[in-house]
C-alpha cells in the first residue's frame, strides 16, 4: 500500500488529480499521465499540505482503480494547451527530479509581486491630497473611532474570504459544475436579499442587523471546515446573506447615528466614509497576501483564511453589541418601498440608462469572480498574491480617477463612464482569445479588468447621486439587477470548462460589456448640457463619489 510523504495511507483505490507523480513517490514512469477530472477529496491525509512547492493535491477517485501503472494523473497546464505526457523515469515532474520547485515558480512568484510593488506606488504618486482638512472636533473623532473599531474587522473578513474560495472547494474535490452551482447560491442569495435588505434593517434595528451580519458571516466560514455539499451550501447563502447585511446595515447605522443622535453637520459623513475607503483598499491588499501566507507559507491548507476570519467577525459583532446605540429607520411597506423606487427609475430615460449598465456590469464581475482563479492557477501564479494585485489595480484605478477629474485635466465623469467599460471590454476580448495565452498576458489582463472597475465605480457613484438629486432609485437599480444577476447564477453551473469554452463566455462577456457601452453612450447622448452631471471649477464636491 503506498504511502504519501506525510505518512499518510493512500490505500488500494485511490487515484491521483492535477500532481506530478513523483510528489506521492511513484516513479513517473510507472504511469501514464491524462487530464481527468476526480472529486472526492484526500486532502487531509496531506495534513493540508501540497507537496512540491504547492503545486499539486491528491483526490480520491470515485471509480474504482487500483493503485499501479493505471492509475491516472491530472496535471496542471497552461490554459489552452493538451496534456499528453507518458512518464521519462524521472521522479515526478515532466522536467525531471525536483522539478516541482523549480522552473516557472520563481517567474510565476515574481509577476504578482512585481505588479503588486508597481501599482501601490502608482496610488500613492496619483492620490492627490485632500481639499479639506479633517475636523478636529473631539466628539466627533471619537464616534468615527467606534465607527471605525467595529465596521473594519467586518471588512477585513469578507476580503478574507476571497482569495481562495475556489481552491478550497477544488482541493475537496468538488467537480466545477458543482463548485459554480456553490457560487451561484452565493450570488443568488445576495442579489435577492438586496431587493428587502433596507426594509429588513429598519424594522430589526441597525445594530442588531450588523451583529446579524457578523453571525451569518462566522457561521458560513465554518461551515467550510464540511465535505458536504448541502452544509457548503447553506454557507454560500448564508454568505449572500451576511454579506448583503454587511453593505447596507453599518453605514445605514452611521449615518442615522451622525445625523440625528450627534447632530454633526452632514459635511462630515464623507470624511468617514473617505477614510472607510482608504482603510478597504489596505485591507484588501493585506488580505490576499495573508492568505497566501496562510495556505502556502504556514501550509495551513486553503480553509486557514476563512477560519482567521471568524476572530475578526466577533470582534465585530462583540464591539458593535456593547458600545453601539440602537437606531430604526421608517416603518414601511415592502412592496411600496421597492415600488417608489421603480417608479423613480422609470420616469427617467437617463436613470433607467445607468440602472442597465450597473446591471450588466455587475453581472460581468460575478461572471469574472468567478472564473479569475480557473484562468490564473493553471499558470502557477499564487492566487492570494494574485488577488492583492487585483485590488492594488482597482485601487490605482480611483486614483486615476480622482486625479484625472480634479486635476489638469478636468476630465468629465460622463466621458470617463464609457471609457472605463471600453477598458473592460477589452480585457475580456483578450481572455476570450482562442489560443494558449502567456501567464503575463492573462495576467496583465485581469488587472485591466479590475483597474477599469477601479475607474468605473466612483464614476458610477458621481452619476447616481447626480441624477438621484434627493429621489430614492436605489430599489429600481435592484430590480434591474436582479433578471440579470439571477440569470448568471442560473446558468453559471452549465458554463463549458474546456479551454475553448471558458473563452467563449468571456467572449459573451464582452458583448455584454459592449451593450453597457452603447448604453453608457446613450447616457452621454441625452445629458448634453446638464451641469448637474459635471464636475465645476470646485471640482469633486465632498460625498460626490460615495455609495
Amino acid at each position: 500500500m503506498p504511502k504519501t510523504p506525510h505518512g499518510g495511507s493512500l490505500g488500494g483505490t485511490w487515484g491521483v488529480s492535477q500532481c506530478p507523480v513523483g510528489c506521492l513517490g511513484v516513479p513517473l514512469g510507472a504511469v501514464s499521465i491524462t487530464p481527468r477530472a476526480v472529486p472526492g477529496g484526500l486532502w487531509g491525509h496531506l495534513g493540508g499540505r501540497r507537496p512540491c512547492g504547492g503545486v499539486c493535491h491528491v483526490t480520491r477517485a470515485a471509480w474504482r482503480r487500483p493503485w499501479g501503472p493505471e492509475a491516472e494523473v491530472a496535471p496542471r497546464r497552461r490554459r489552452g494547451a493538451a496534456v499528453t505526457l507518458v512518464g521519462t523515469g524521472g521522479m515526478g515532474c515532466p522536467e525531471g527530479p525536483g522539478d516541482c520547485q523549480k522552473g516557472p515558480l520563481p517567474t510565476m512568484f515574481l509577476l504578482p509581486c512585481s505588479a503588486l510593488a508597481l501599482l501601490l506606488l502608482i496610488c500613492l504618486a496619483l492620490e492627490p491630497p485632500p481639499r479639506h482638512p479633517s475636523p478636529s472636533n473631539p466628539a466627533f473623532r471619537l464616534f468615527q473611532r467606534e465607527f471605525l473599531l467595529g465596521y473594519l474587522p467586518a471588512l477585513a473578513a469578507d476580503w478574507l474570504q476571497g482569495p481562495l474560495l475556489f481552491q478550497l472547494l477544488q482541493r475537496r474535490g468538488f467537480l466545477r459544475s458543482q463548485i459554480a452551482a456553490l457560487y451561484s447560491c452565493g450570488f443568488a442569495s445576495n442579489v435577492a436579499f438586496g431587493l428587502v435588505s433596507g426594509v429588513f434593517v429598519d424594522r430589526l434595528g441597525r445594530k442588531k442587523s450588523c451583529v446579524l451580519s457578523s453571525v451569518l458571516c462566522s457561521v458560513s466560514c465554518l461551515l467550510q471546515l464540511s465535505q458536504d455539499f448541502l452544509a457548503l451550501a447553506a454557507g454560500r447563502v448564508l454568505a449572500g446573506l451576511g454579506t448583503s447585511l454587511l453593505f447596507s446595515a453599518f453605514e445605514s447605522w452611521y449615518i442615522h447615528e451622525h445625523l440625528e443622535r450627534h447632530d454633526f453637520p452632514a459635511e462630515w459623513i464623507p470624511n468617514t466614509f473617505s477614510r472607510v475607503a482608504l482603510w478597504n483598499s489596505g485591507l484588501a491588499v493585506a488580505a490576499g497576501l495573508v492568505a497566501e501566507l496562510l495556505a502556502e507559507g504556514l501550509a495551513l491548507g486553503a480553509v486557514a483564511p476563512f477560519l482567521v476570519a471568524v476572530p475578526f467577525l466577533a470582534v465585530s459583532g462583540i464591539f458593535a453589541g456593547k458600545n453601539w446605540d440602537e437606531n430604526y429607520g421608517k416603518s414601511r411597506p415592502c412592496s411600496k418601498a421597492c415600488g417608489e423606487g421603480l417608479r423613480g427609475l422609470l420616469s427617467d430615460p437617463r436613470a433607467l440608462l445607468l440602472g442597465l449598465v450597473q446591471a450588466l456590469v455587475d453581472s460581468i464581475l460575478l461572471i469574472f469572480a468567478f472564473l479569475w482563479t480557473p484562468v490564473l492557477e493553471p499558470h502557477g501564479i499564487p492566487l492570494g498574491i494574485a488577488f492583492s494585485g487585483f485590488t492594488a489595480a482597482s485601487a490605482a484605478g480611483s486614483a486615476l480617477f480622482r486625479r484625472g477629474v480634479t486635476g489638469r485635466l478636468r476630465l468629465q465623469p460622463l466621458r470617463l463612464l464609457p471609457g472605463s467599460i471600453l477598458l473592460l471590454a477589452l480585457a475580456l476580448l483578450v481572455l476570450a482569445l482562442p489560443m494558449p495565452l502567456p501567464a503575463t498576458v492573462d495576467f496583465l489582463a485581469v488587472l485591466l479588468l479590475q483597474l477599469s472597475c477601479g475607474i468605473y465605480f466612483p464614476t458610477m457613484a458621481f452619476l447616481r447621486r447626480r441624477l438621484e438629486r434627493g429621489g430614492d432609485r436605489a430599489g429600481g437599480v435592484r430590480w434591474l439587477r436582479l433578471p440579470f444577476s439571477l440569470g448568471v447564477s442560473l446558468v453559471l453551473p452549465a458554463l463549458p470548462w474546456d479551454p475553448a469554452g471558458i473563452g467563449r463566455v468571456f467572449g459573451a462577456a464582452a458583448l455584454a460589456a459592449l451593450v453597457a457601452l452603447g448604453a453608457a453612450g446613450g447616457i452621454l447622448g441625452t445629458t448634453q448640457g446638464d451641469e448637474g452631471l459635471r464636475v465645476g471649477d470646485e471640482g469633486l464636491l465632498e460625498g460626490d463619489t460615495v455609495e
